[in-house]
């Protein structure tokens, strides 16, 4: 069945992390259905550590509540995964990208190398942006195409990043991830 409302959910995943799942459920007054995309290329960041199969593996064992579905793409930039999002729904479905603050400003802020295409982004796409150390707020001429999503508190400094940061110093990590990919995480990146 097609959704009615997507979410859709682009990142790293390197690994999936307990704020990755809470900003899925975060979306589901807003959405019918969450589609984590995982780049095969990212713009912003390095791809190391996990393989783009593992990455897949551990989302889909990650134990998400929320109906959900997952993909990749050789595409990097929303714009880019929006688009070829829309060839794979029916043009009824409203799509909306989740992120946090940090991604919403990057998103608002990046050099997209011609002028216009924020504006080309929100026209076709919406945003629904949790808070991520601070909330976001969105420029007046995008405030009916952003959205602010609540999100449970406390995962302010989860991240990736952080989950891998914590493993290569020997530390405890195990509380920044789902409990059901935690063996997952130990035998890829340990």
């Amino acid at each position: 069945m097609t959704p009615r409302k997507l979410g859709i959910l682009p990142g790293s995943f390197n690994p999936p992390t307990l704020a990755h799942i809470e900003l899925a459920n975060a979306s589901e007054n807003w959405v019918d259905e969450v589609l984590f995309v995982v780049p095969s290329m990212l713009p912003h960041k390095d791809y190391s550590g996990a393989t783009l199969e593992q990455r897949l593996e551990m989302l889909e064992s990650a134990g998400l509540k929320m109906p959900h579905s997952i993909a990749s793409t050789d595409r990097g930039l929303f714009i880019d995964i929006g688009r070829e999002c829309r060839e794979h729904y029916n043009s009824a479905t409203r799509l909306c990208f989740l992120c946090g603050r940090d991604a919403a400003e990057r998103i608002i802020g990046w050099d997209y190398g011609r002028p216009g295409v924020v504006e080309e982004l929100l026209s076709e796409f919406e945003l629904l942006v949790a808070p991520r150390a601070g909330e976001f707020q969105p420029p007046k001429a995008f405030q009916d195409r952003i959205h602010m999503l609540e999100i449970a508190g406390g995962h302010d400094e989860v991240s990736s990043s952080e989950v891998r940061s914590r493993i290569a110093r020997g530390e405890r990590w195990e509380d920044l991830v789902p409990e059901s990919i935690v063996e997952q995480i130990r035998k890829i990146y340990s």
